[in-house]
């Protein structure tokens, strides 16, 4: 599914308000002056609220991301896209991180 190119600095969060933080390999192809996230990269999770009923704290700690890009790679690695299917894991409660702001220029699939 195509999609616009998602990038260091750009928005996302998990299904529980918790805020991505991407790391990636990658610094020599950007968008908006900011570095492409792909697949090799880290995928954190930073400020999950999520706890269990009983009070204790399992917050979400990573993004997996299940489908990135078919046919744009950035040093050998598929990059991801604000529409890529995602799994946020560590909590209790897994659900799909979203991709709130992103660049508008660049797009793949």
């Amino acid at each position: 599914m195509p999609g616009m190119l998602y990038h260091v600095g750009a928005s996302a969060i998990c299904p529980h308000g918790g805020q991505v933080q991407e790391i990636t390999p990658n610094t020599r192809v950007l968008v908006s002056g900011q570095p492409v996230v792909t697949l090799a990269g880290s995928h954190l999770v930073a400020g999950c609220p999520m706890t269990t009923p009983g009070g204790t704290p399992q917050p979400c700690l990573t993004v997996q991301w299940l489908a990135p890009a078919a046919r744009v790679q950035v040093l050998g690695a598929p990059v991801i896209l604000n529409t890529s299917a995602s799994l946020c894991v560590g909590s209790p409660a897994p659900g799909p991180a979203s991709v709130i702001v992103t660049q508008m220029r660049v797009q793949g699939t």
